[in-house]
């Protein structure tokens, strides 16, 4: 079984690389829809609806076009390489919006953006 550092992790928006990125989670979810009927011993589950959402953190640069296209409410096609992006890799995909982007800054300290999105639609996994 293969492990990974995260350093080899990276996130496209559409085609274009998210610069100066810290840290990132994706978090998959399914409902699950109960469907015991009376006479049953146990309880019984049928798959309900599937979710997706998570954050990146990046260090802030106003040059970076991805960056750039993540204003709060945007559409955006979201492409997370948690193995990096060279052939064989696996990697996620899915249409977000973005709900949420937070910039922070200290005297002492880099300037930094966190990006919150939720998923619209099925996430998929693939290989490079």
């Amino acid at each position: 079984m293969a492990t990974h550092t995260g350093s080899e992790g990276t996130i496209k928006i559409g085609t274009d690389v998210l610069g100066e990125l810290r840290s990132f989670s994706l978090e998959s979810s399914a409902e699950t829809i109960e469907d015991t009927s009376m006479g049953d011993t146990a309880r019984t589950y049928k798959v309900g609806l599937t979710a997706f959402s998570g954050t990146a953190s990046v260090f802030f640069d106003e040059t970076d076009t991805a960056q750039g296209n993540v204003d709060a409410g945007a559409s955006i096609t979201l492409n997370v390489f948690p193995e990096g992006a060279t052939s064989g890799d696996t990697f996620y995909s899915g249409t977000a919006i973005v709900v949420g982007r937070n910039i922070n800054s200290s005297f002492d300290g880099m300037v930094e953006m966190e990006i919150s999105f939720t998923g619209s639609g099925a996430l998929t996994e693939s290989t490079v």
